[in-house]
């Protein structure tokens, strides 16, 4: 990068006290419940972390620039950079390596992300996806007698833990985007790391529930206490040894991952398990490269105005699946019915039937894009107006006794179905800066804490956190006729993920209107589709959106956030047929909105209330 492209750089500050006090402040509130007061009952399996309790969110308005993310710190760092001169991309960086060490259960340099970049003139999707190594094999989930492992025993060990991408996906981004130098965007957390952070209350209430993680011995000398309880809210954590691997990267590069001291320590952690090592090579790592993408983009028409919804392909599953269910749920009768507070029952049946039916396409067809042909050669076959005019026609008064793949373009099903599986991890960032760059970019461990193994160094204490990304595959590689699963374990293959970047632009004057995404498994992409449908359709602030309650159903049961539907809501769903989970449903969204504020234009920005996210910003 020329050196006319960049500002002329600020120092950056300390991080702020002010967003110190913002997470130890969490902790007054952080068990009270939304609006009702209902307590709440232990999360459900599907959930992908634990619920910590609900924190009001003002909602925000910027004029310039803001950035969205889960935590304060992360958030106040990307804003450091946006102010020191740098682009939506440097200060991505600089929240992700926040990320990684305030809120090490979600993400961090040894996992993946996926990134939506917009320039002012082109979107494009950014593949941080980690990889399969080149020795694993479809059998990799199986047991002995053929049967797939039970879940915590393939994920808990190096198993399960594929090549991290996302250091080096930031790398190419920040290559083509970036303003700033490289190392400067690793100084916000290099001094968090070496002087100390509060133990926020999700990270202690998330360690307290977390049993696999002390089997670590690093791990467990780092967050817990001689006598095995979890370090309390406002502990000051300090990470030496994670501050010398990012200041590792911040000289090296994603080649401080790949090779080297660091490469090394990754492999004999993933190697070395003494229960479940996985395959993981030093050559594996060498070999690894981000892929840049074509974003998904389609059309989308919402409250009269015409719309272009930008997502991730695949490996992603988010951009068709959410578009399939907006697509689908407009085609009902209730698709004209703006989302603007707690949907009633009628409404929750058509949503429901309209995900039942993406989600029998997803486990059909969407894989790594490199290793698995698109139906009717392309993906946005899924997303043909005429396609999704015959899906609907399966959408009736009561539940689908089956929901069936479809057959796009009449091509021919090469694939068995994926059985459902437990599905983890994330969080996710949105920023937009002065210069006409917005992005949103979802990151990620998988499980929270990933494969609970942490590579450390054996001068210093700390470390971080591998992933167990490996997990996202099918266990089971082929159904009971042999017939392939398109998401099974293939080498250097990328697993399939729910990952939901989205970028939301005027379908007429191409202007960027929004950026939003969330956590959560594969509910992100109902919490994505509901912030969408809050915002787009309902024209609620993105703060009212992400407040509403969450619901969604992966193809089975109707979940409902708890404690926050009528009986009435439950009962008149269970009379159309459905099966119905009341738990809660921690989503981690974050989403910026172009709007107005006492006759000005500004940025509006929202920050999920059962996290601990904010939106900072100038």
């Amino acid at each position: 990068m020329s050196q006319d492209r960049r500002t002329r750089p600020r120092p950056l500050s300390p991080l702020t006290t002010a967003a110190q006090a913002l997470v130890l402040a969490a902790g007054l509130v952080a068990c009270s419940a939304p609006g009702n007061g209902v307590n709440r009952p232990p999360a459900a399996a599907t959930q992908p972390e634990g619920a910590s309790g609900w924190v009001p969110k003002p909602g925000w308005a910027y004029p310039h620039a803001a950035v969205a993310a889960a935590n304060p710190l992360a958030a106040d760092a990307g804003l450091q950079v946006l102010q020191a001169g740098g682009s939506a991309v440097d200060a991505a960086i600089a929240v992700q390596m926040v990320l990684g060490l305030v809120e090490p259960q979600s993400s961090g340099i040894g996992g993946g992300a996926f990134l939506l970049h917009f320039d002012g003139q082109r979107v494009q999707a950014f593949d941080g996806r980690e990889t399969a190594p080149a020795a694993a094999s479809e059998r990799l989930f199986l047991r002995d007698d053929g049967q797939p492992m039970p879940f915590m025993e393939a994920v808990v060990g190096g198993r399960a833990v594929g090549v991290p991408g996302a250091v080096a996906m930031l790398a190419m981004a920040h290559q083509q985007h970036g303003r700033l130098p490289w190392a400067r965007l690793f100084e916000p957390a290099i001094t968090l790391a070496e002087d100390g952070f509060a133990v926020s209350p999700r990270l202690h209430a998330l360690l307290a529930e977390e049993s696999a993680l002390r089997t670590d011995p690093v791990a467990a000398a780092y967050f817990y206490r001689p006598d095995g309880t979890p370090l309390p809210v406002g502990h000051r954590l300090r990470n030496p040894a994670l501050a010398a691997a990012l200041r590792a990267i911040s000289l090296q590069g994603p080649l401080a991952l790949q090779q080297g001291p660091l490469a090394q320590a990754i492999v004999d952690k993933v190697r070395q398990h003494p229960a479940n090592p996985g395959l993981l090579t030093q050559q594996d790592l060498a070999n690894y490269r981000p892929v840049a993408r074509e974003a998904l983009c389609t059309p989308y028409a919402a409250a009269g105005m015409a719309l272009r919804l930008c997502g991730f392909p695949p490996p992603s599953s988010g951009a068709i699946a959410i578009g399939q269910i907006l697509g689908l749920l407009a085609r009902t009768p209730q698709g004209g019915r703006a989302l603007t507070g707690t949907p009633d029952a009628d409404w929750l049946h058509a949503y429901a039937e309209a995900s039942r039916l993406a989600f029998a396409d997803r486990a059909m067809y969407l894989a790594d894009p490199d290793k698995v042909a698109a139906p009717a050669g392309r993906w946005d076959s899924l997303l043909d107006p005429a396609y999704l005019d015959q899906r609907a026609r399966l959408i009736g008064a009561q539940r689908m006794p089956q929901a069936p793949a479809g057959q796009p373009g009449a091509s021919a099903i090469a694939w068995a179905p994926m059985p459902e599986q437990t599905e983890y991890g994330t969080s996710h960032i949105s920023i937009v800066d002065r210069y006409g760059n917005a992005l949103a970019m979802t990151t990620t461990i998988e499980a929270a804490f990933g494969a609970r193994l942490m590579v450390g160094n054996p001068a210093l204490p700390g470390g971080f956190l591998l992933n167990n990304q490996l997990t996202d595959f099918s266990f089971a590689p082929r159904d009971g006729k042999g017939t392939p699963i398109a998401n099974r374990v293939e080498p250097g293959k990328r697993p399939r993920s729910s990952m939901s970047p989205t970028l939301v632009f005027d379908g007429g004057s191409g202007r960027l209107l929004m950026s939003t995404g969330s956590p959560g498994g594969a509910l992100i992409i109902h919490f994505t589709a509901k912030t969408l449908l809050g915002t787009l359709q309902g024209g609620l602030s993105p703060q009212a959106a992400i407040d509403l309650p969450n619901f969604g159903t992966l193809g089975g049961p109707v979940m409902l956030e708890a404690g926050r539907f009528p009986a009435g809501t439950v009962q008149a769903l269970q009379a159309k047929g459905h099966t119905v989970s009341e738990a809660p449903m921690p989503s981690g969204l974050q989403a910026i909105q172009r709007g107005e504020k006492d006759g000005r234009a500004v940025w509006l920005g929202g920050a999920d209330p059962r996290r601990e996210g904010v939106v900072a910003g100038d």
